[in-house]
């Protein structure tokens, strides 16, 4: 949550990248700022494609970046499973954008 703008540095995580926005824009329109809930691409200098994953998280780099989870505690629900569960399976794990196996 927050305001993406050029000239704002960002950092992709957990790639832990830091880059400069070059520009942002609306359906080809260029915008001098996002807000949280608008669907938006942006161009970031000196960054490969190839540096980024479907799934990275880009945050203002200096307020409070975003950086990986050491742990975090999940409510998981199962959908549609044909078997047991049991130890050692391995779920697939959709998050937003990532598909973790």
């Amino acid at each position: 949550t927050g305001v993406l703008k050029p000239g704002m540095v960002v950092t992709f995580a957990p790639a832990n990248l830091t880059t400069e926005v070059k520009s942002v824009e609306m359906h080809h329109e260029a915008l001098q700022e996002a807000f949280p809930g608008d669907n938006v691409g942006f161009n970031v200098k000196n960054v490969s494609v190839k540096e980024l994953r479907r799934g990275y998280v880009a945050g203002d780099s200096k307020n409070n970046p975003p950086k990986a989870a050491a742990d975090f505690t999940a409510q998981v629900i199962v959908l549609n499973h044909p078997g047991q569960i049991s130890n050692g399976y391995t779920p697939v794990l959709d998050c937003h954008t990532a598909h973790i196996a």
